[in-house]
């Protein structure tokens, strides 16, 4: 029972790991709806758009095409959909099933909040504040799902505080400067088979595998800090290209681990453990880094009218290799994830209706940084993915706008082969299927230039 139990710490150590990917996952879990104008477009005008204040999430010198004092404030909905099929699960190298019959879908709804502002501090220089979520994923299936060894819930929040100062070194080029102060807070669970841990030691018929669940939780939180920089450049009247970087931002999740069961067996199994020194609540931490991007775009009036655009980003995945979480209590585990770095690509138009209406649209691709089906898990059952977005600008007066976007995103089903075999698996078992995934997003906000 004392093998059992050590392999079954390692595997709630390794979950912290894969709590990190989640943090770490711009592609599957990147929050780009920091701006209705942009869903609109597709994030085609991320970079060079530079419509309103909002922009500057995405570029900081957006702000220097922003006339005089403006502040602007949005709402995102986002109904994310994923369901395993064809899913088989079981203890490694057991032919015993955990499946009990729980949902297969995972998919939550999320809020996202997002704020700016900025004003015009002389000839030369604009400051900005930009309040955003950059990162997020809320995920939960249900306890007894045939997955729940490796993931039940899995939480995670992100506050960026980004001030911005933009310099306009001559009437066509503005050159911006941000820090990013960054806050992550984060809550990951999943099942413990505390069934299969008394039938290996002897003391449960084999019949409780897989019917003596515990849980174990993870909680943690941290701040880190970074930067980004931005140019903004009006090529020609009719032309504008933008570039900006967001560089990587370190942190360290200090929080706690906490273990339960809510059965009379899984009960007495985990009070035997923890007598014995085992799965004994307490505090831990990991280092992790989330990842640096650059976004690339362009904006062309083509007519009067209509305003034609596009935007590449590039989010540095391959910086993502490898987690070690460390215990207060002693000891330590590393999980390797060898993600790739990805490319996002987006074009859009916008056509100006008349004075007071301006209608979006937009397509887009997204790389996922999951490398293999080996390497997916129902935290991140993440897959390429493709977009199309439909929104709306109204202004009824010169100074303030209205807007409302909407995003269907389609992701390619995505295969997960997670081995009992392997170490980091060695207590949650098999877990193979396909994930199918899809969402919605609803964006709206508002804009008002004093």
């Amino acid at each position: 029972m004392q093998n059992q139990l050590n392999k079954l710490t390692v595997a709630v150590t390794l979950a912290s790991a894969v709590l990190a990917s989640s943090q770490a996952a711009a592609s599957g879990f990147q929050v780009r709806e920091q701006s209705a104008k942009a869903l609109g477009n597709a994030m085609a005008g991320a970079a060079a758009g530079a419509e309103d204040v909002s922009y500057m999430t995405f570029n900081p010198a957006a702000i220097g095409n922003v006339e005089g004092t403006q502040v602007a404030g949005g709402i995102s909905y986002i109904d994310a959909n994923f369901e395993l099929t064809d899913a088989s699960a079981s203890p490694a190298g057991l032919p015993v099933s955990y499946d009990r019959g729980g949902s297969r879908e995972g998919g939550e709804e999320a809020w996202v909040p997002s704020f700016a502002f900025k004003t015009r501090l002389d000839d030369r220089f604009d400051l900005g504040l930009a309040v955003s979520a950059p990162y997020g994923l809320s995920t939960e299936y249900d306890k007894d799902w045939i997955g729940r060894y490796h993931a039940i819930e899995t939480d995670l929040t992100t506050i960026d505080i980004q001030p911005t100062l933009n310099y306009r070194a001559t009437d066509r080029l503005n050159l911006a400067v941000g820090l990013r102060a960054q806050y992550a807070d984060a809550t990951l669970s999943n099942a413990i088979d505390l069934g299969g841990v008394g039938a290996s030691a002897g003391l449960l018929p084999p019949s409780a595998i897989g019917n003596a669940d515990g849980k174990a939780e993870v909680t943690g939180d941290d701040w880190g800090y970074g930067y980004t920089l931005g140019a903004l450049f009006q090529a020609t009247d009719r032309t504008r290209l933008g570039i900006s970087y967001r560089s990587e931002v370190d942190l360290t999740l200090d929080g706690d681990v906490n273990y339960s069961a809510d059965n009379a067996t899984g009960r007495q199994v985990l009070a035997g453990a923890q007598a014995m020194g085992q799965l004994q609540d307490g505090g831990g931490s990991a280092d992790l880094t989330t990842p640096a991007n650059l976004n690339l775009g362009v904006y062309h009036q083509l007519t009067d009218r209509l305003a034609l655009m596009a935007n590449a980003e590039w989010t540095e995945w391959s910086s993502f290799d490898e987690l070690t979480v460390e215990f207060d209590s002693g000891g330590q585990s590393t999980t390797t994830e060898n993600w790739d770095d990805t490319w996002a690509f987006s074009v859009g138009a916008n056509y100006q209706l008349n004075r007071e209406w301006m209608l979006r649209a937009g397509l887009g691709v997204d790389e996922s940084p999951v490398p293999d089906s080996e390497h997916r898990t129902p935290r991140v059952p993440d897959a390429d993915r493709q977009w199309a977005t439909l929104g709306a600008t109204w202004m009824p007066t010169p100074d303030l706008g209205v807007t409302a976007g909407y995003m269907r995103v389609f992701g390619d089903d995505g295969d997960i082969d997670q081995s009992g075999a392997k170490a980091e698996n060695a207590s949650r078992g098999d877990l193979s299927g396909t994930y199918e995934v899809d969402a919605n997003v609803f964006a709206l906000s508002v804009d008002y230039r004093f």
